[in-house]
């Protein structure tokens, strides 16, 4: 009698927003629903850098605060971006693979570069391809319009087929630029909800939007892993 084939739950890496960290996005993420929770795999990772300023959310969350890069005054110049891309690779080398990213805020406009980054060439070569994206209160780096940061550049030049989940808040002052982030995946799940710049609470309907979008996520993952793996031996090609 066959086997049972048990879809493996996603490896997800989670990049938090500026100025907070790792463990403030897990405590806020925390919050969704176990029939949620309980199928993936979420790793949290402390931005590269300490918080150069105040964070907003002081009298929420005790420090410490972390976060990925810096950047100017009119979004012209960005500083130890690429140093941030080189530490998440050496993390997902030392600690992957990892299946999917989710990001929020600074981490989201991360979360959200990649893919495209990772198919022109100028980042993350060094790692596996991301498979999917949680993209919460997303935008394409600001920079971008300006050609900064200089790898990120061209990371929307051409449209996205990496599936991806955008959560986009009514209230939330990203939210022109998460619509206009949407546009640029071939095909987006999105999620509307009545909250700010902020992890939000999920009702009945997005519960099982998210479900339904993880269901399809672990069946992509299922099917690659049952492909017949191709090695050549002197000219032969046997399937494994």
């Amino acid at each position: 009698m066959p086997s049972e084939n048990k879809a493996k739950n996603p490896r997800i890496l989670c990049f938090h927003g500026f100025r907070t960290s790792g463990l403030i996005l897990r405590s806020l993420i925390g919050k969704w629903p176990d029939s949620i929770l309980r199928n993936l795999d979420l790793d949290f990772l402390d931005g590269p850098f300490p918080a150069t300023g105040k964070s907003d959310i002081e009298r929420l969350f005790d420090p410490p605060y972390y976060e990925w890069y810096q950047v100017s005054k009119g979004f012209k110049e960005y500083m130890n971006f690429e140093e941030c891309l080189a530490y998440i690779e050496d993390y997902m080398i030392k600690n992957g693979p990892f299946d999917g990213l989710l990001g929020f805020s600074q981490g989201a406009f991360l979360t959200a570069a990649i893919p495209g980054m990772q198919e022109k060439g100028t980042a993350l070569a060094k790692v596996p391809k991301v498979k999917f994206l949680v993209i919460i209160s997303g935008a394409k780096i600001p920079g971008i319009v300006f050609g900064q940061p200089k790898v990120a550049a061209a990371a929307f030049s051409s449209p996205l087929r990496c599936p991806s989940l955008h959560f986009i808040g009514e209230r939330d002052y990203l939210k022109t630029h998460g619509e206009v982030l949407v546009e640029s995946f071939v095909e987006p799940v999105v999620i509307h909800h009545s909250g700010g710049h902020a992890i939000p609470k999920l009702d009945a309907l997005a519960e099982e939007t998210v479900l339904s979008f993880f269901q399809r996520i672990r069946q992509m993952l299922s099917d690659e892993s049952e492909q017949p793996k191709m090695v050549k031996y002197f000219g032969t090609i046997v399937y494994l």
